[in-house]
């Protein structure tokens, strides 16, 4: 499958206005796109999801002034495997990635994968990501070969460079000698800047990836865009600028997230500077939850059950913001539950744009930001694969089925301190275990054996997706399951 390209600028904004000409029933104007995507953010790590150490008046702004969902969803608990998930609208198992790239990993998002950037820029968008990228750092995997015009940041996260910069900087010599891959080329020249990075330069990721978003905001105002920052932080290990340390009271994870919500400010700042507030949809998310064996390093569940590499509602469960002066509704709460893979048919269909043409699992779920009347989530199941495809749990309605696997858990013990991890250990679940989830929102109380019904809806549920995706735990191999790109060195 060929890749869609950009059309000459000029072109593509007449087609946009000829399509809002001659589609009076189109009522939503095209919008320019903002996605924050935060690392390893908790479900319960803003103010409007009931944090208490911290400040984040601007995150609890855009909330009360759009929509926020209570049960949104990243695909899977793990960094690239839930990116490749949002930028190509597919489970991640789909275009075949799971767990997380390593400097060391041989393959990447596939060349005939079309991302969320392909998609807008097909219809004249500017585009740009700043931050952590991790879909593979090879030319061939680079942000620039997938739909972006720009590129700055890191090709993982940050503690991949190669080694831990922590560790780094207690041997080195001279702390701040560079650490990161010194000989990685510039691919397609000044398009693309991986910075060298030093334990001291990893203070300022936040306050560069905010720059960066902000003058793309600036040299791209005449045109639509499309704008992806996904932030290093909260990713461990956690660093902070000089102007938010030892500023929230609340430890250096409290003044990373107000460091944060400093950055969200001075984004929708620049909207509203260059008269661009009203043509904006931002959206605001997390790749999965908290890594809580860092303890007081690592973010919060608000009550869900375990967090990051898992499947239970802390991995996978996470704040979902949506801000778009007079389309959505200030103060709107969402309950129905969504997806990241959702977000490229929603704005694809905002941007009169066509669908990538392979498969895809996401659904335009424009009613439920729009917060129309009786909205329903467009999903029956949503999957939740892990591991080397391992289908571990679906959720249909109120309702999430587990399927015997094993899983890691701090089993009551808490986790480490500055920036230390503690143990985990492994747990097994070995009948499927049933839980209601607005009954139990902390996942407690297994009803399987009450409602031997709904168990084997559940069942039959997973049957198809064995049967198009596969399933390590039952020995199928999963015939829809695309290759990623790979390497030979």
């Amino acid at each position: 499958m060929s890749k869609a390209r950009a059309s000459h600028p000029l072109w593509a904004v007449i087609a946009l206005l000829s399509l809002a000409a001659c589609c009076p029933a189109a009522e939503v104007p095209t919008p320019n796109l903002v996605l924050i995507y935060i690392d390893d953010l908790g479900y319960g790590d803003l103010g409007c999801y009931g944090a208490k150490n911290y400040r984040t008046p601007n995150l609890d702004r855009m909330a009360a002034e759009g929509a926020r969902f209570t049960r949104f969803y990243t695909a899977q608990p793990v960094c690239s495997a839930s990116r490749a998930a949002l930028l190509t609208g597919c489970y991640a198992n789909r275009v075949g990635f799971h767990g997380a790239l390593t400097p060391q990993t041989r393959f990447g998002i596939h060349d005939d994968e079309t991302t969320l950037a392909e998609v807008l820029k097909s219809r004249g968008y500017a585009t740009a990501i700043y931050g952590k990228w991790h879909l593979g750092h090879q030319p061939q995997f680079l942000p620039t070969r997938h739909g972006f015009d720009e590129y700055f940041g890191l090709p993982y996260s940050n503690d991949m460079w190669p080694y831990h910069p922590d560790f780094l900087a207690e041997k080195a010599a001279h702390p701040d000698q560079e650490i990161g891959y010194p000989d990685l080329p510039l691919f397609d020249g000044e398009r693309v800047k991986i910075p060298a990075v030093t334990a001291k330069d990893q203070r300022q990721l936040t306050t560069w990836y905010t720059e960066h978003a902000t003058s793309f905001i600036e040299r791209n105002r005449e045109r639509p865009f499309f704008l992806y920052v996904p932030h290093s932080m909260v990713h461990v290990p956690l660093y902070v600028s000089d102007r938010y340390q030892d500023k929230s009271n609340a430890g250096t994870f409290g003044d990373v997230m107000e460091e944060i919500d400093w950055s969200v400010a001075e984004i929708l700042a620049a909207l509203r500077r260059n008269g661009l507030d009203e043509r904006t949809l931002v959206l605001f998310s997390s790749d999965n939850g908290p890594w809580l064996s860092y303890g007081d390093h690592a973010g919060a569940t608000g009550g869900l059950r375990e967090g990051k590499g898992t499947v239970w509602e802390g991995g996978v469960r996470v704040p979902f913001l949506a801000r778009w002066p007079k389309q959505i509704p200030a103060g709107h709460i969402c309950a129905e539950p969504a997806m990241t893979i959702d977000i490229l048919p929603t704005v694809a269909k905002l941007a009169g744009a066509e669908l990538p043409k392979a498969r895809i699992d996401g659904l335009d779920i424009w009613p439920l930001l729009a917060g129309q009347k009786d909205a329903k989530s467009p999903h029956e199941v949503l999957y939740f694969y892990y591991r080397h495809n391992e289908l571990q749990a679906v959720s249909s309605g109120d309702w999430k089925l587990y399927f015997p696997h094993e899983y890691i858990s701090l089993a009551g013990r808490s986790g480490g301190r500055d920036g230390k991890p503690s143990r985990y250990e492994l747990r097994l679940i070995d009948e499927p275990e049933l839980y209601h989830l607005v009954d139990d929102f902390a996942e407690t109380r297994d009803v399987a054996a009450q409602h031997p019904d709904v168990v084997e809806k559940l069942l039959a549920y997973a049957e198809e997706a064995r049967n198009d995706l596969g399933d390590a735990l039952t020995d199928r191999p999963g015939p829809g399951r695309r290759a990623p790109g790979f390497v030979e060195n």
